[in-house]
């Protein structure tokens, strides 16, 4: 039998039995957002095949960012995808215009277990050993502090490119520039969705950045006193 299914957003909870469906959006069994039109009415789905429960995206735009929660293991869910529930606690953060949403899935009896060593690499070195300037790291506390000081699940708003250079104290020239050199080295190491094209927008560049960052454990809640020292801060 597959384990039972918990979903987790802004404090509430909704239980998923053994043959139900969840599914998640703007008019949804758990609808995030009801007044946001960037996000689809049904955009995710809980569901049971066979003995295994699956995270599949139902949505033709928009994309999802998984991990187990530690920041060890971290996926991209395209449209069309799906990804097995298989940790006691799976995060799903995904943005819908200016607004970043994040809930938790919880398994009672978990397919995999994870069980960290002494010398298990966590943060910054999930990804390959990410170095970060100081002016990298900064940028991304720029763009990620919603979400860093909010607790819990919930939502939060991305800042744009120039709420984020005024909180730093930057010219917006400079802030594009770090931000094409911090997009295109996370790039390099295999991030996906930081590269720009036809069709892909300046703020899901930045949504997906901060989505990654804050899950990966680049930056953390207790990195936000750098921002105080932004303007002494120019490296690169």
């Amino acid at each position: 039998m597959a384990s039972t299914i918990s979903v987790e957003f802004c404090g509430q909870w909704w239980r998923v039995e053994d043959v139900e469906e969840l599914t998640i959006g703007r008019e949804a069994d758990l609808t995030v957002d009801e007044d946001n039109p960037f996000l689809h009415r049904r955009f995710l789905t809980i569901v049971r095949v066979e003995s295994m429960w699956w995270l599949v995206n139902i949505g033709s735009r928009l994309s999802a960012t998984i991990t187990d929660g530690s920041g060890s293991m971290q996926a991209w869910l395209a449209p069309g995808a799906r990804i097995p529930l298989v940790f006691d606690v799976t995060k799903v953060v995904f943005t819908a215009g200016p607004t970043t949403y994040d809930l938790s899935v919880h398994a009672d009896s978990p397919e995999f277990a994870r069980i960290a060593g002494p010398d298990d690499p966590v943060g910054e070195t999930t990804m390959g050993s990410v170095q970060l300037t100081p002016s990298q790291k900064l940028l991304i506390l720029a763009l990620a502090e919603p979400m860093l000081v909010r607790e819990g699940s919930g939502m939060s708003s991305v800042p744009t490119s120039a709420q984020a250079s005024q909180r730093l104290g930057w010219q917006l020239t400079k802030f594009n520039r770090k931000l094409d050199n911090v997009c295109d080295k996370l790039d390099r190491l295999g991030v996906r969705g930081l590269r720009g094209g036809p069709g892909k927008l300046a703020s899901n560049r930045r949504a997906r950045l901060v989505e990654h960052a804050v899950f990966s454990r680049l930056v953390t809640s207790e990195d936000l006193p750098l921002l105080e020292q932004a303007g002494q801060t120019d490296d690169d």
